[in-house]
């Protein structure tokens, strides 16, 4: 069998074993110049072929082209140059980057050892290590959303990390910010001239890896052009059957501002919700905070209590109020942490949280924590009274402290016509004046706003 057979037949198999797109690209040019007894030679078209072939097509190569010839063999790519010239080309040094997959932008510090589990987050954190132990296979792609602050970067490094550990593949990390400036440098290199190199690369740093992780892909929404090349990157990983899990402040119903398309496939896979952490899952990450601090036995459950009920929906808040008051205790020499000690330290930091957010998500939250439901429930159709009662609250409040409209409301709560808004205030106005219970759970909750 001559060369020129040999390397059909492996063709063939290569061609069965990888998608038309990507043969076309990588493997139809290319043809075998010589076969030792232990190397084969072949010629490619560019460069960055040698550079791709070598990273990332190595293994199935050498498995492929054993079962054609009965024989291992170790691989050597020439362009036609390096031939006829008899000279060999560093692909490094001729403007074709050399991809370095250990860059994966991970974070060591989060894994899923360290992620602490409660009610709200349970869900979330079973798919995500479902999808580390068999990337590509379950729940493709997984699309994790929730509040800035919930643990939802915490979930995708934890992910990374897991299949880092356990296996070979190609991980990468990136915000959806970092993705768009690679794509706006990688525009403006091309607006005057046709970079080929440059196009190569951006497409094999986000195109030949195993898992692609975005965070916070609501930025996303800024950019058309980028959502285009965003569209194209996610089909062929898609098709290739690599796995992809994207974070999102909110779920995709709700990027309003993203190609219908996008939405579509975001919700291809699977989507897990993180919801704020309820008090027992706060207690619990206060207690993980301090642990092997050398304050742990100073540190009294009132305190404690004191930050959880205060920090109700961000866990980045809630670390940070821990640290504020071990800082506060040290600077001013206490002897030991007290609630006094607690509530002096955190005085500025609670105001400023409060006066953060958004006054209807706080006044939502606030009727949440004290009817011990969910800002979804609010935010639901369900009629039960145990639902309708606080939403029929918290819409007054929001009329009546917060001078928010009727129509803004309404959308607030779920889409709800302004009209119901409206029936609710008048309900609440009319009740507080002949229940003075609900009266003083209205005013408890207004103080906490002001």
């Amino acid at each position: 069998m001559d060369l020129n057979s040999i390397w059909d037949s492996f063709l063939e198999k290569i061609k069965n074993n990888i998608a038309p797109m990507l043969y076309e690209t990588w493997f139809e040019e290319t043809k075998l110049y010589e076969l030792d007894k232990k190397t084969a030679k072949v010629i490619v078209p560019m460069h960055i072929h040698k550079k791709h072939l070598k990273e990332n097509y190595n293994d199935l190569i050498v498995e492929k082209f054993s079962e054609v010839t009965g024989s291992n063999f170790n691989f050597e790519y020439y362009v036609e140059e390096e031939i006829k010239k008899n000279i060999e080309i560093n692909t490094d040094n001729v403007g074709v980057p050399a991809i370095d997959y250990n860059v994966n932008n991970l974070n060591p510090d989060y894994t899923f050892e360290n992620f602490i589990v409660g009610e709200s987050n349970k869900f979330a954190h079973a798919v995500a290590l479902s999808v580390a132990e068999k990337p590509g296979d379950m729940y493709n792609p997984l699309f994790i959303y929730g509040k800035s602050g919930l643990g939802k970067t915490h979930l995708m490094h934890s992910i990374g990390n897991y299949i880092m550990k356990n296996s070979k593949k190609k991980v990468l990390y990136v915000t959806s910010e970092q993705f768009v400036n690679d794509f706006i440098d990688l525009y403006r290199k091309n607006k005057d001239s046709d970079n080929f190199n440059d196009v190569k690369y951006f497409k094999a740093k986000y195109r030949n890896i195993d898992v692609l992780m975005i965070d916070d892909i609501q930025y996303l929404q800024i950019a058309a052009k980028a959502q285009q090349e965003f569209f194209n990157t996610f089909n062929e990983l898609y098709t290739n059957h690599k796995q992809i899990i994207i974070t999102s402040d909110r779920s995709p119903d709700d990027l309003k501002a993203l190609e219908e398309r996008l939405q579509t496939r975001f919700s291809w896979g699977l989507q897990a919700q993180v919801s704020p952490p309820d008090f027992d899952l706060r207690m619990n990450i206060i207690d993980k905070k301090i642990e092997g601090n050398e304050m742990v036995k100073e540190f009294p459950t009132d305190v404690k209590e004191y930050i959880a009920s205060n920090c109700t929906s961000n866990i980045r808040k809630l670390e940070g109020a821990i640290t504020r008051v071990v800082a506060y205790s040290t600077i001013m020499n206490c002897q030991k942490i007290t609630l006094d000690i607690a509530i002096e330290a955190l005085k500025d930091y609670f105001v400023k949280t409060v006066i953060s957010k958004n006054k209807i998500d706080l006044v939502q939250q606030l009727v949440a924590d004290t009817y011990n439901i969910t800002v979804d429930d609010l935010k639901s159709k369900r009629r039960t009274s145990n639902i309708s009662v606080p939403r029929q609250i918290a819409m007054y409040i929001c009329r009546v402290v917060c001078e928010e409209s009727f129509p803004k409301i309404g959308m607030e709560f779920g889409g709800k016509d302004h009209t119901t808004v409206m029936h609710s205030v008048d309900k609440i106005e009319k009740e507080i004046k002949k229940d003075n219970n609900l009266d003083l759970i209205i005013k408890k909750i207004i103080s906490q706003i002001k």
